[in-house]
């Protein structure tokens, strides 16, 4: 039985990049390209998240995002 570790690892941005650590692989992306909300959230405000108990999830409560990444 799979225990229940959670699929996205760390977040973590570098200049206009988002990049999304899973178990497997990571993402790396152009914050642009997944969200305005983020591309012109400060340093703290990106920085302030949490990672949903499904582990595919992801929650920015300072500016109210949410985003899903479902193939780490």
């Amino acid at each position: 039985m799979k225990s229940n570790q959670k699929h996205i690892r760390e977040i973590r941005f570098e200049g206009d990049m988002i990049i999304i650590q899973g178990e497997e692989k990571s993402i790396k992306t152009a914050i642009a390209d997944i969200s305005q909300k983020l591309m012109h959230a400060s340093s703290i405000e990106r920085n302030t998240y949490k990672i949903s108990p499904s582990g595919f999830g992801v929650h920015w409560p300072l500016i109210d995002e949410d985003l899903s990444f479902p193939n780490l």
